[in-house]
């Protein structure tokens, strides 16, 4: 007997990992980017000197908050893959996209994987 339930749960959870792994990277991003605010808040209350500050504390922990949540999303798309394989034909709902979710789930990490090459790189 066919039961589709157990696919879409496995799609819900994978799901759930894109939104856990991405907020992961955003959390990633507002740490790298606190430091600049910092040196910005400093400068407009006249406190820093003539060389900036550099808060490469903050750099390097929000870049690897980015990485953290882009290896989360694609780790968390080999387990949705290598349990979907498990998943006898029957239990296959019917989909016009079926290929949708693992397609954001790739763009989602991508996406995060030039983020944090952005903040690697990026002047401040």
């Amino acid at each position: 007997m066919s039961d589709p339930r157990v696919y879409f749960a496995a799609e819900r959870t994978l799901l759930a990992w894109v939104r856990s792994g991405l907020t992961v990277m955003a959390l990633g991003f507002v740490v790298a980017r606190f430091g600049f605010f910092l040196a910005l808040l400093a400068a407009s209350a006249g406190t820093i000197a003539a060389q900036p500050h550099t808060h490469w504390a903050s750099s390097a922990l929000g870049i690897a908050l980015v990485v953290l949540g882009a290896a989360t999303i694609l780790g968390a798309l080999w387990n949705h893959r290598a349990y979907v394989r498990t998943l006898p034909p029957q239990d296959y709902p019917g989909m016009p996209l079926p290929w949708l979710t693992s397609f954001l789930s790739l763009a989602v990490a991508l996406t995060g994987i030039v983020l944090a090459l952005y903040l690697a790189v990026a002047k401040r």
